[in-house]
């Protein structure tokens, strides 16, 4: 594909089939993810690529109790740039992903390896997630190009959920499980991702205080 339709088609997929990913498509995604950005190229960070049935409902099971909290306190503020009908859809994609995410073909897991484990907030915020996100992005595009479904989530790993995780994955004190990505080929189509007029958020030189109406037109 060429680059720029990878971008503009690489939308959140959340319904897959249950059609196993062949492993060389797997190593081709890690490949891309091991490519990314990296701080002082410190290359800090650690990719567990789960097939297992009995890892992938442990996982699950956590990401439940983080989807289930995110919906209980942010249904109605969820995805507010769009209408009312276009917003359930995106909630029902979230609960049906939540009740199938063990049915995923694969679940990958991007961890940052801090060397040492830090000690607050901010260290586990900043340099480690720093570290993880870009590299996560080259997975997202490699899966796109390749026409595999993926959407990337934290909320699997919410407070204490870390720590879980982390026993479930067998990772050591100072790799930590920073962003959960399941894999798998798409039930629906690829297509034009929407986002807010660039107008609205491009600025030049210094930043222009434009208008932040409630009645700005929905994407």
């Amino acid at each position: 594909m060429e680059f720029f339709d990878v971008i503009q088609s690489a939308r959140a997929m959340r319904r897959y089939k249950p059609d196993p990913i062949p492993e060389d498509v797997l190593v081709q995604l890690i490949e891309a993810a091991h490519l990314g950005p990296s701080g002082s190229n410190r290359q800090a960070r650690h990719w567990v690529v789960v097939r297992d049935p009995e890892v992938k409902q442990q996982l699950a099971d956590l990401n439940r109790r983080g989807v289930s909290m995110y919906l209980q306190n942010n249904r109605e503020a969820a995805n507010p740039h769009v209408d009312q009908g276009r917003r359930e859809r995106f909630l029902a994609a979230v609960e049906h992903q939540m009740n199938h995410m063990h049915e995923v073909p694969a679940i990958v897991i991007a961890c940052a390896d801090t060397v040492v484990k830090p000690t607050d907030t901010f260290a586990v915020g900043s340099s480690a997630a720093t570290e993880v996100w870009g590299a996560v992005q080259n997975l997202l595009l490699a899966a796109r190009a390749l026409g595999v479904g993926s959407v990337p989530t934290t909320l699997a790993f919410i407070g204490d959920q870390r720590d879980e995780a982390a026993r479930v994955l067998n990772l050591p004190d100072h790799i930590l499980p920073m962003v959960l990505v399941p894999l798998g080929w798409p039930t629906g189509n690829f297509g034009p991702i929407r986002r807010r007029p660039l107008d609205e958020v491009l600025h030049w030189d210094r930043y222009e205080h434009k208008s932040d109406s409630p009645e700005r037109p929905k994407v």
